[in-house]
């Protein structure tokens, strides 16, 4: 059995020691989303951020973290190998398109409008027959919320877009998460409490979404490290610097 040969099956069985010296360095994308990913004295920062640089450090993979608009990662995350694409909701309608680690954390979906405004929506069908709702057209809200009948999405570009909309009542509803409510929020300069929430209809779990091309055993390395993560009481530390009121995410084994 020649060496080359006899190499790759050690880093198969073993999985979880780096193979780094024999893989591509990875892509790791992000959109601009405080206080999960942002630019902080200009180098990548956040929660998200964090984890992923943890397992860096863990797996022994080289990796660029890089920020962009959110459609151009999604589109990139299904074309080419060695990307992972970060924090990504997981849901059936994506299921097949990537290879899934986590989840890293997890938050609750919602509709809020202006408290100004003064709606009432006690209800999905409320929601659908409000008038037109924004939503980025890449988030995984808008697919969900279109595969369950509602024909009053508005679809946008990117989180600061949806909330100009909102500020300036172009738009009666948006969907987002609580955990990045206050940050899209403030893009516009408004706060939490100038809006008001409605009908929480999503359990939201996020994940790292590597690319399909990406190897598998590089994707099994990684959910090895976050268990490991779960463990040790690391990935509660960092939950606890950045988001200490998120519940810690379920553990799922590799």
């Amino acid at each position: 059995m020649g060496k080359r040969f006899l190499h790759r099956w050690l880093c198969v069985l073993l999985l979880v020691a780096p193979c780094a010296s024999a893989e591509t360095q990875l892509r790791l994308l992000t959109e601009d989303s405080p206080p999960m990913s942002f630019i902080r004295d200009g180098e990548p920062s956040g929660f998200s951020v964090e984890v992923v640089r943890a397992l860096l450090a863990r797996t022994g993979d080289r990796g660029r973290i890089e920020l962009m608009p959110w459609t151009r990662a999604f589109h990139l995350a299904q074309q080419d190998a060695d990307i992972g694409l970060f924090s990504t909701v997981r849901i059936p309608e994506r299921e097949g398109r990537f290879h899934w680690v986590g989840p890293i954390v997890v938050g609750t979906t919602s509709f809020y409008s202006l408290k100004s405004r003064g709606l009432v929506i006690d209800s999905l069908p409320q929601a659908a027959a409000s008038g037109p709702l924004a939503l980025p057209k890449q988030w995984y809200t808008f697919e969900v919320l279109g595969s369950r009948g509602f024909t009053n999405l508005y679809g946008v570009s990117g989180p600061k877009q949806m909330m100009t909309l909102l500020k300036h009542g172009r738009v009666n509803l948006i969907a987002t998460e609580d955990l990045t409510l206050a940050g899209e929020l403030a893009v516009v300069d408004l706060k939490p409490q100038d809006v008001t929430a409605h009908v929480p209809f999503m359990r939201s779990a996020y994940y790292i979404a590597f690319s399909p091309q990406t190897s598998v055993v590089r994707v099994v390395r990684w959910q090895r490290a976050l268990q490991q993560m779960h463990e040790d009481g690391s990935l509660e530390a960092i939950l606890g610097r950045w988001l200490p009121h998120a519940p810690m995410p379920p553990l799922e084994q590799p």
